[in-house]
């Protein structure tokens, strides 16, 4: 049962100090020792079975930038919650920051301004939309939890992000961008004929071009940029910070890889091309699906030109 606890027991926190509070390190210093890591494993929301650790100097939670766990939604007030490791690492406190819509520890709410809750490994924290379970993970504890992310947000035969995984970067990018008037940018890629590759070579051949051109993605897009597979043979591409005349760019110098690219397969070599839509969010665009859906008009307008082309909705 959680235990009440006067908060002012609690080391205060400095915003000034996040930059010390490095979770990543901490994580692999604790690794190295050979010590359990709490943290917190998302149990609810994307992507599901994230590791988030608890660093020492404390985790917040909430939609303001600075915060070590940021969840950028409506219902997340911008400093939500916090949490600390109990001095004898037997478990961590957690207090409301004077949220909006509340904190709930396993299904309860915490009622009391600020009051802090004393968890323990095995209890869940909700936060909006989000869901976290509390746990002081070993190896094997951190390897199965690692398994599951990778199983949930990347594509198994591309090794490029899920549809879910992609299209919840899109939303998470376009909202950023939307507030701080970013540009923003998506190149939806379709290879082309891909039902007569799979009718000429067989579906393994049809495999090896999708995990050649998944890995051509990875390879040429930037650290911030995100790939994911939407479709049999269609991938999206979100590119923050980029206008459609470089995304064009980009599109283009993709386009000219795959088709210069020797897939071999069986001894023999598969001749494969691609079609790219690139659409550039503008400052009127309703919502995220109707940037897509302006990418994929200009995609149809590259199929239309005889493939092998890309085309920029603009």
């Amino acid at each position: 049962m959680p235990t009440p606890f006067n908060p002012s027991d609690l080391p205060s926190w400095d915003p000034a100090t996040r930059a010390q509070a490095d979770p990543v390190t901490a994580d692999m210093a604790d690794r190295e020792a050979g010590v359990g890591q709490w943290a917190l494993i998302r149990y609810v929301g994307h992507p599901l079975g994230e590791i988030v650790p608890l660093p020492g100097r404390g985790l917040t939670i909430g939609r303001a930038q600075e915060n070590l766990l940021r969840l950028d939604e409506p219902e997340i007030s911008r400093q939500h919650a916090r949490l600390d490791i109990c001095e004898d690492g037997q478990g961590a406190w957690i207090r409301d920051m004077g949220s909006t819509n509340g904190l709930y520890v396993n299904g309860r709410k915490v009622d009391a301004l600020r009051q802090a809750i004393l968890l323990q490994s095995g209890d869940v924290i909700r936060v909006g939309g989000h869901a976290f379970k509390l746990k002081c993970l070993d190896a094997l504890d951190r390897q199965y939890h690692e398994g599951v992310v990778i199983q949930t947000t990347v594509d198994s035969l591309t090794g490029v992000s899920t549809r879910a995984t992609l299209l919840h970067q899109l939303e998470k990018h376009y909202e950023l961008a939307r507030r701080h008037g970013r540009a923003l940018s998506l190149i939806l890629a379709d290879l082309d004929h891909f039902k007569q590759i799979n009718d000429t070579y067989g579906h393994a051949g049809g495999d090896q071009v999708l995990r050649r051109f998944g890995g051509l993605l990875l390879g040429r897009l930037r650290g911030s940029d995100h790939v994911g597979r939407i479709g049999g043979e269609e991938f999206l591409m979100v590119l923050p910070e980029t206008t459609a005349d470089l995304a064009l760019s980009v599109a283009e110098q993709l386009r000219v890889t795959l088709e210069r690219e020797r897939i071999e397969y069986m001894e023999q070599v598969i001749p494969a091309t691609c079609s790219l839509g690139i659409a550039e969010l503008d400052p009127a665009e309703a919502s995220s699906g109707s940037l897509l859906a302006r990418a994929d008009a200009a995609l149809y307008r590259a199929k239309a030109g005889g493939r092998n082309r890309a085309v920029s909705a603009s």
